[in-house]
């Protein structure tokens, strides 16, 4: 059986999904000794956000009866448990639906983190108002390397708000630039900043 990756990032969804997760990346790397196969995970964004209005004190919402305690790791990141238990149940439909040819392989499972990477559209419009830092293949204005407030995503582009952060790299910027527009084609890589 070839390995086929989009298979496999299908596959953690599913079983993601019954545990109230999203799949955030799959990726793949190593030769055919040493494989591992990661998988970054997150509390389901919509479940989350139930379980802290409940918190907040609403009545009932969408079926959820109010008189069940919640426990805080119910709303906050991913825990540990959530690691363990979607590897349990991940690594064994990948062995027994052979997804993974071969049985010399690594499964590991994790958070994406407080600098997680932002991966697509969603995941822009998702964290729309955090800072973030980027890169650019080629610069713009001057500059690969950005930093600031994503304050505005559409289709092809996303803009950011300069004066959240001090700017790194290069050419620094002038004071008068406060917002930076940058098109999607041309973003290499992205991720938060935790702002703690």
């Amino acid at each position: 059986m070839a390995f086929d990756l989009d298979q496999i990032r299908a596959t953690a969804q599913r079983v993601a999904a019954s545990h109230g997760l999203d799949v955030v990346e799959v990726m793949f790397q190593g030769g055919p000794k040493f494989r591992t196969l990661t998988v970054f995970i997150e509390k389901n964004a919509e479940e989350r956000a139930k379980l802290i209005a409940r918190a907040a004190g609403d009545a009932d919402i969408q079926g959820m009866a109010s008189s069940t305690p919640l426990n805080m790791d119910q709303i906050a990141g991913v825990t540990h448990e959530d690691c363990q238990l979607f590897s349990r149940d991940f690594g064994t439909v990948i062995d027994v639906e052979d997804l993974v040819p071969g049985n010399e392989y690594t499964l590991e499972v994790s958070s994406p983190g407080l600098d997680r990477k932002l991966y697509g559209l969603a995941d822009y419009q998702r964290f729309m108002g955090n800072l973030v830092k980027l890169q650019t293949f080629e610069p713009v204005a001057g500059n690969r390397h950005w930093q600031g407030r994503l304050t505005e995503v559409n289709e092809s582009s996303v803009r950011l708000d300069l004066t959240a952060l001090k700017q790194k790299g290069k050419s620094k910027k002038k004071a008068s630039e406060e917002v930076v527009e940058i098109a999607f084609a041309n973003i290499e890589k992205a991720n938060l900043i935790p702002e703690i």
